[in-house]
């Protein structure tokens, strides 16, 4: 059984591994903290980055020979393979740590394996410890590896009543400075933002992340089908950041940078791009986190695709009556049809409110 500083520790290694959110891609965020002997904190550490020291790694060297006879509390199980970096679980086992707790297995088949290690060698290994709360942290790169496709957060701004702009289009600004910056950290957490061909022609936006110290840019994805929306000179390809414009197999896209075009296969049904060829795509460039920012339209289509894994509303405390949808065509014809969500957090920004939900699980034989 974990005792109190061990859970304590957790906790901190949980907290550790958020600063990774948005740059260790296509890894896990991962959090280490090792106690010494006497159950003293001796050195902690976080995956900072792709290709660069694990977790473990970081946390060994600061405790140094405290490590030795220690405890490690990792939020993930420690991974067995050989890639960039070496394997932390023999990385642990050559510090001399005696004990090892981590909160959820690695379901990378690449990678698991570790906590047998580990009990090879000697080491004491329990799993487990603050699972759910670990899980949450790392939901997206957990999804990712289950589902082989990129995890997606879909974000809207509206009204309380549900609009995201006026009958007369003017959209700017539905929420309040405080909810736009928290938009912003939200960009700085995904590997990709994505918009649609609607979104790029009204807005013109330039994607990237402002006001977040330390932040890595996120890969900036356009899915305009026809090639119609995105011209020479907008915003999104200003060189600030990566960016891809998905288009359709058979559009013309001749005014488009060449390397900025992916060219996907068109929806089996109705109009726009295959959902699920877009993410596959997005995966294999290795992008485990989608923030979806774009309109009601496409919001829509990820839908339908079955292809939204968390929803984020900022919902201002303003009424309009008028004006489009957060939320166009889903393929939902019936109240029976209806995408049931389970509210995980609400959260008061500034004058606004931030609701975060998630699909709730069909049952079976439903």
């Amino acid at each position: 059984m974990a005792t109190a500083a061990e859970r304590t520790a957790m906790r901190r290694a949980i907290t550790l591994a958020a600063r990774g959110l948005g740059a260790t891609s296509p890894n896990p965020v991962v959090g280490c903290v090792i106690l010494d002997a006497a159950g003293e904190q001796a050195g902690e550490g976080f995956h900072q980055r792709a290709g660069g020291p694990h977790a473990e790694v970081h946390a060994l060297r600061a405790a140094g020979e405290r490590a030795r006879g220690g405890t490690a509390l990792v939020t993930l199980e420690p991974c067995n393979h050989t890639g960039r970096t070496g394997p932390c679980a023999q990385a642990l086992v050559e510090a001399g740590v005696s004990r090892v707790v981590y909160a959820v297995s690695d379901p990378n088949p690449q990678a698991t394996g570790g906590a047998d290690t580990l009990r090879a060698a000697g080491v004491q290994v329990e799993q487990g410890l603050l699972a759910d709360e670990a899980e949450t942290g790392n939901t997206a790169w957990l999804t990712s590896v289950r589902l082989g496709r990129a995890y997606v957060l879909w974000k809207y701004a509206a009204t309380l009543d549900g609009r995201i702009a006026a009958a007369d289009a003017t959209s700017r600004w539905i929420t309040s400075p405080e909810a736009r910056a928290d938009v912003h950290r939200l960009r700085a957490e995904a590997d990709a933002v994505v918009v649609g061909s609607g979104t790029a022609r009204a807005d013109d936006p330039q994607l990237g992340v402002r006001g977040v110290e330390g932040a890595v840019q996120p890969l900036r994805v356009v899915v305009d089908t026809d090639a119609t929306a995105v011209r020479p000179g907008a915003r999104v390809l200003d060189g600030s950041a990566p960016t891809l414009i998905a288009v359709a197999d058979d559009a013309e896209a001749g005014h488009l940078p060449e390397d900025a075009v992916l060219r996907l296969p068109r929806a089996a049904a109705g109009p726009g791009l295959d959902i699920g060829a877009l993410l596959a795509a997005l995966h294999t460039r290795g992008v485990r986190s989608v923030l979806l920012e774009g309109g009601p339209t496409l919001a829509g289509a990820f839908v339908a695709a079955g292809a939204v894994d968390t929803v984020v509303g900022y919902l201002a405390p303003v009424l309009l009556g008028a004006g489009p949808a957060a939320l166009a065509d889903a393929g939902i014809s019936t109240i029976s049809q209806a995408l049931r969500l389970d509210v995980t957090e609400t959260v008061r920004i500034g004058p606004d409110l931030r609701i975060t939900a998630v699909p709730v699980p069909a049952r079976k034989g439903n």
